[in-house]
């Protein structure tokens, strides 16, 4: 069993391109507050990142980041210029071209991106759990794989073909895993998100075993037996990395497989309950009412 595999499963990402924009000179390019999941490549030139509170970043040729706009940003030239509203621009646009930036010849910028959209019940949990900014720079080991899939989704959609459609939908997915398992992510600092839990080795054989057998009677003891450690180092480690405890992560991870289960209607409620580990179906009805706000029935009506 894999937890990242099981994230991204959960995910189930499919892709909105915003194309291509071109800059030159001194520009600046502003993104609101969505709580969107976007990405970026920087195809030629550098630019800087800018967010509320926090140092600017710098982006050069080749790099990548995936950013979760759960504040607004700027891709800029210089973090004192006033920057053009992405979305009026988007708007504005000819069907078909790309966006252009800027004026004069200097200091050319292609910027190629889009943004993940979720087909999925659990969008807000598990976006929560990917930390606010992924940056992969061009010389990591992932970043050509990350652009030869870029290129293949690129081909299927300005040349589709018999089963283009599935294609990019999969190339996407795999887009999203390269991005963000690889070796050498500079991420955000931030306890909590599941990227940080699988970079440590002890958390990451938790949390393994938890999804492993997710029906399973766990207890922080149990489960610190499981990993070869004392029940006070396993507790300690992964409140320090998750920012939760290991019955809480479980518990959260149970009600995630129930919403998308609730979501397919494959299953009935007791079903569900069983097969990740409540003993009945009003204990199960309890913990996911005050997990989630409301009764599983009531959850699985809305979503629908």
């Amino acid at each position: 069993m894999d937890p990242f595999l099981d994230l991204i499963r959960l995910l189930e990402p499919r892709c909105t391109l915003w194309g291509r924009t071109d800059a030159t000179g001194r520009w600046g390019l502003a993104f609101h507050k969505r709580d969107d999941l976007l990405f970026c490549w920087i195809q030629q030139g550098k630019c800087l990142l800018v967010r509320p509170d926090q140092q600017p970043v710098q982006l050069e040729r080749d790099d990548f980041i995936l950013i979760r706009t759960v504040t607004p940003f700027t891709l800029t030239t210089s973090p004192g210029l006033e920057p053009q509203d992405s979305e009026v621009l988007v708007r504005r646009r000819p069907r078909g071209e790309g966006n252009k930036l800027g004026s004069g010849k200097t200091n050319p910028v292609t910027l190629r991106g889009g943004r993940f959209v979720f087909d999925s019940a659990n969008e807000d949990l598990l976006t929560g759990l990917i930390p606010p900014l992924v940056h992969i720079a061009a010389t990591a080991s992932v970043s050509w794989r990350i652009r030869a899939l870029l290129n293949l989704n690129e081909t299927e959609f300005s040349h589709p073909g018999p089963g283009s459609t599935f294609l990019i939908v999969r190339l996407m997915e795999m887009i999203l895993v390269e991005i963000l398992r690889g070796q050498t992510l500079h991420t955000a600092p931030q306890s909590g998100s599941l990227l940080a839990g699988l970079a440590d080795p002890l958390t990451a054989r938790a949390i393994t075993a938890l999804h492993a057998d997710v029906a399973h009677r766990w207890t922080v003891g149990s489960l610190a037996r499981h990993c070869g450690v004392s029940r006070s180092t396993l507790a300690t480690r992964f409140q320090n990395v998750m920012a939760m405890g290991p019955i809480e992560y479980l518990q959260r991870w149970r009600m995630a497989l129930a919403k998308d289960q609730l979501k397919s209607g494959t299953r009935g409620v007791g079903e569900i309950a069983l097969a990740i580990g409540f003993q009945s179906s009003s204990a199960f009805t309890t913990a996911f009412t005050r997990m989630v706000g409301c009764p599983p029935t009531q959850f699985a009506r809305e979503v629908r």
